[in-house]
């Protein structure tokens, strides 16, 4: 990997991070129920991509598992807790 993609990478890196503690502030503050649930949503969307970034940059397969599996959970949380907020219960 070349010095321009390494950079690259590492700048979105630290770009996704930034975003992720502003939507950390949406969740903290957010006036609904659902502007909360969003905002960790996509919280848990950045950190997929931040993990994927980190397989490449060192470049590990494994992290690849690891980042499906964590965005498998993400969406599952968001639809159980949207379903309880929607429903009052989950089943």
């Amino acid at each position: 990997m070349n010095l321009n993609t390494l950079n690259i990478l590492i700048s979105v890196a630290i770009f996704l991070s930034i975003l992720s503690i502003v939507c950390l502030y949406r969740a903290y503050v957010g006036p609904t129920s659902a502007d909360r649930v969003i905002s960790i949503n996509v919280i848990s969307t950045k950190v997929t991509v931040l993990i994927a970034v980190l397989a490449v940059l060192t470049d590990q397969d494994t992290f690849i598992d690891v980042a499906l599996i964590y965005s498998m959970m993400g969406f599952i949380t968001t639809v159980c807790v949207s379903k309880f907020m929607e429903k009052g219960k989950l089943f």
